[in-house]
């Protein structure tokens, strides 16, 4: 080419030496970005209740090798025919089962990732997963909590989870999936509504003698026809007529349905009748302040914890799971509480600090988000007026049905898928 230009005259020998070099220099530029291997990018780690799930992003599908060893315990990813972005070493997050982290060079074409874990645990699932929305290529990876013993059981390549472990494909999954209608039974979330009191509870007694038993279990009605208005939950009420419920079996419900939220719904009442304002409590075993505290005391009577069916677990894994939920399930509900209170700004009036902390018997399943919903002070002569209104209680059902949406959608969005 060059000398073509310079046989037509189009360049003469010092354009030569000028443009030469730049040209030598483009096209190596050129060809060494044709030649970029691709590589795994970036690397995202998430946590669940003694699980967790690792994620590596990619550019193209790669040959895999999971395994596990022991003395210190590791996690190993071996992968063939991709690079690795030497960056993802500072994306390894410590946390509950993970430590440490580092990548090495393993053979001629491949790339290692060690995982120190902090406790024993297995793998669950290794697979990958193919282009879709504006994700790439992904490799996931899900472990979970174990007893010693059973970590030991699973060490070595022997028990190596590898590419030809997934024989279906990814077309072949998502055909499968997009055949099942969009929020069928089983991918709805389950919601459960909690009416407060009940038969020979009143409750609260109101300013001009409502018992708060009759106003939550209007709500509790309320809010449950416009939850399965939206096709998206299945709803379940503690109780749907004027019975005495124990807060014990109340937990006990939530847990038998296997809710993914609980809300009990109540009404306030103190000495004071100019007290007036909605707040939303979520668990604490410390009350945030006196008046929280009295009123867990006040719901609370002689109930315990519930607890968590633990049988095939050792006491050691047992004790860490319940702890593990414990922390994630205040987390969840303290995250729906904060929906809760954006939403209802607008719709009702709020006591200062709305979102508060107290040790309710009925938020203590550990592994269930819970909140409990304080509507108002029946003791309030306005805020009774307003409980009593079916417009009103339309409204806060509307305010929390926007909460709850909020609340499921962000669990989505922060999903690694």
């Amino acid at each position: 080419m060059i000398e073509k230009l310079k046989h037509m005259g189009i360049i003469g020998g010092k354009w030569l030496k000028t443009i030469l070099p730049l040209f030598l220099l483009m096209f190596a530029l050129l060809l060494s970005h044709s030649a970029k291997a691709d590589e795994i990018s970036s690397l995202r780690i998430g946590q669940g209740v003694g699980t967790v799930r690792i994620v590596l992003d990619s550019d193209s599908k790669f040959e895999y090798k999971a395994f596990l060893l022991g003395t210190p315990s590791r996690l190993v990813i071996d992968t063939y025919g991709i690079d690795i972005n030497p960056d993802i070493e500072h994306q390894i997050t410590k946390n509950n089962l993970i430590k440490s982290g580092r990548i090495g060079t393993i053979e001629s074409d491949g790339r290692r990732i060690v995982f120190d874990l902090a406790k024993p645990a297995v793998i669950k699932k290794a697979f990958m997963l193919a282009p879709q929305s504006n994700f790439g290529w992904r490799f996931v990876i899900d472990v979970e909590l174990v007893s010693q013993r059973e970590f030991n059981s699973k060490i070595g390549t022997s028990h190596a989870y590898t590419s030809q472990d997934n024989p279906k494909s990814y077309a072949e999954r998502k055909t499968q999936k997009s055949s099942e209608p969009k929020n069928s039974e089983s991918t709805k979330k389950v919601i459960v509504l909690d009416p407060g009191h009940g038969g020979k509870d009143p409750g609260a007694i109101g300013y001009s003698g409502m018992y708060e038993k009759n106003i939550t279990l209007a709500m509790g009605k309320e809010l449950k026809t416009m939850l399965d208005k939206t096709g998206k939950y299945k709803v379940y009420l503690t109780r749907s007529t004027d019975k005495f419920i124990p807060l014990r079996d109340r937990v006990k419900i939530a847990r038998k349905y296997k809710a993914d939220l609980f809300i009990s719904l109540h009404a306030d009442s103190t000495k004071n009748r100019s007290a007036k304002g909605l707040s939303v409590y979520t668990l604490s075993e410390t009350a945030s302040d006196k008046e929280a505290a009295a009123l867990a005391e006040r719901e609370n009577k002689a109930d315990v914890i519930a607890g968590l069916n633990l049988v095939e677990h050792s006491k050691e894994v047992s004790d860490i799971l319940i702890n593990l939920a414990q922390r994630e399930t205040m987390n969840r509900s303290s995250e729906f509480a904060t929906f809760m209170v954006q939403e209802m700004r607008d719709e009702a009036k709020l006591v200062n600090d709305t979102h508060r902390f107290a040790g309710f018997a009925v938020l203590k399943a550990p592994d269930v988000p819970s909140v409990l919903l304080e509507m108002g002070y029946l003791s309030n002569r306005v805020e009774e007026r307003l409980l009593k209104q079916q417009s009103y209680r339309k409204k806060l059902a509307a305010a929390t049905t926007r909460a709850i949406n909020r609340y499921f959608e962000n669990m989505k969005h922060a999903s690694l898928f």
